[in-house]
């Protein structure tokens, strides 16, 4: 499986062709003007930022566990403590 590092590595096309065959949609949250898909790709996070009304992925990001969107997430699914 691909690491963390080695994903981030990639271009945004080749990101998003990893996630589509080997990455599992967890769920999405709604935040400002972006539907944030989140993904787990082997052993880490990944957030897809598409922007609906552009129709676009304008960034991919592994999860920043430290950030506020986390309450989204946290109020929806009970996420592993690793990752809080």
């Amino acid at each position: 499986m691909i690491s963390r590092g080695h994903f981030m590595e990639q271009s945004l096309d080749k990101q998003i062709g990893l996630l589509y065959e080997h990455g599992s949609c967890v769920m999405s949250i709604r935040y400002y003007r972006y539907k944030v898909n989140l993904y787990l790709l082997g052993n880490f996070y990944i957030e897809v930022f598409y922007n609906p009304k552009k129709d676009l992925i304008e960034k991919i990001a592994p999860l920043d566990a430290s950030h506020s969107r986390m309450n989204f997430y946290a109020a929806q699914i009970k996420l592993p403590q690793s990752i809080l």
